[in-house]
């Protein structure tokens, strides 16, 4: 029987049209963009075209984008960056305490340095209060860096309501977007943050590629040293080819933006419904309305999550019990911790991420082989 794969928020398979986008630039346009030769020039050609088409996807402009390796590298520029410059003004930092680790272990490590850190807790469905975040403003708060989407239980932060705060008290706002790009609309001007970041293995584009938009008038440091690459905020040779695919999977993502929404929407409300019914102490991780179309992030009572996914994968079904980045801890997730579930709740979670080759067969598949792997885990279970 074919495989299923449902782990589309660990990353995606690269579109065969952003392939053929790419080809050429490993064997024929294959110059350093930094070169004045023709080669150089080819590369630049390709460089400044990707540029257009990811500002244009995002209502930016080609200047206020900054290609990196990632949403890692990212999410570490956008933070460090805005702290190692504007220190002078402050040295405090807003965030949520259910941040991608990017953004935790960053924050923690300025912490070492001299920064004060506030992690405002969300609700028991993964919601900021934008009336949390206001009480944590100092006088001295320089950046809220919180996440657009969550990537393990799909919640939609309020982030437009956040900069309106921000906004009125001089505070950079940055928002890690990696998950919800090519799910929820994107425009930085509606929003009103600051810097945001995307990567391109999540939207069906290469992985070790992404971009950091940063508004026009931004003071940020650079936190990589060397030549003059990307107007010397980011130093190192332009991974033209990578990037040349990330913008093709950007326009492919815009092009299939409604339809891709309206398929995942369907499929997860169908799992998400189908499970809730058909499998008794079932219950939804996150909130139902402002959820990501294509998370499923479900918990079971008296079953372990690792042997779910182990037996999952056994029928040729692949999901994940939290996000790829911690995946392989023993630790309980801290997103479901925040939530303030139990640890057996949070050890019985599996997270569920659909894409737009995901079909209805196949999600009622996996419906149907969790009633039986959940039966059999139950039935050796002396809690159940």
């Amino acid at each position: 029987m074919k495989p299923i794969y449902m782990d589309h928020g660990s990353t995606t398979a690269v579109d065969p049209d952003v392939v053929r986008a790419m080809t050429p630039y490993f064997t024929e346009i294959f110059g350093n963009a930094s070169s004045l030769h023709s080669y150089g020039e080819q590369a630049t050609v390709g460089l400044n075209a990707s540029r257009q088409i990811v500002a244009s996807a995002i209502g930016a402009h080609p200047d206020e984008i900054i290609f990196t390796s990632g949403g890692t590298e990212s999410d570490n520029l956008a933070i460090k960056g805005i702290a190692y410059r504007n220190q002078d003004r402050g040295r405090h930092i807003i965030t949520s305490n259910i941040e991608h680790p990017a953004v935790l272990n960053t924050c923690a490590y300025l912490e070492k340095h001299g920064f004060e850190v506030t992690y405002v807790p969300v609700n028991d469905r993964g919601l900021l209060d934008v009336e949390s975040v206001k009480e944590a403003v100092r006088d001295d708060t320089i950046l809220i860096t919180v996440m657009h989407a969550n990537n393990e239980i799909g919640t939609i932060q309020p982030i437009e309501e956040i900069c309106i705060l921000a906004r009125d008290k001089g505070i950079y706002v940055h928002t890690d977007a990696v998950q919800s790009i090519g799910k929820v609309p994107i425009d930085v001007n509606r929003i009103g943050v600051d810097l945001l970041s995307i990567s391109s293995h999540k939207i069906y584009g290469p992985k070790g590629v992404g971009a950091l938009y940063i508004r026009k008038g931004t003071n940020i440091e650079a936190i990589s040293h060397g030549g003059s690459h990307e107007r010397g905020i980011r130093a190192g040779t332009e991974n033209i080819s990578g990037i040349v695919g990330f913008a093709r999977a950007m326009e492919l993502a815009q092009a299939r933006f409604d339809g891709d929404c309206e398929h995942l929407r369907s499929l997860r409300d169908r799992m998400i419904g189908n499970i809730l019914k058909s499998i008794d102490h079932s219950y939804l991780n996150g909130d139902l309305e402002q959820r990501l179309v294509n998370n499923v992030n479900i918990r079971f009572s008296y079953v372990e999550g690792e042997a779910m996914l182990l037996l999952l994968n056994n029928k040729g079904i692949a999901v994940s019990t939290g996000s790829a980045c911690s995946s392989k801890s023993l630790k309980p997730s801290h997103v479901l911790e925040a939530l303030g579930l139990a640890p057996e709740e949070m050890h019985g979670s599996l997270r569920i991420t659909l894409g737009r080759e995901n079909t209805e067969a196949e999600a009622d598949r996996v419906v149907e082989a969790l009633i039986e792997i959940i039966g059999k885990l139950r039935a050796m279970s002396p809690l159940a």
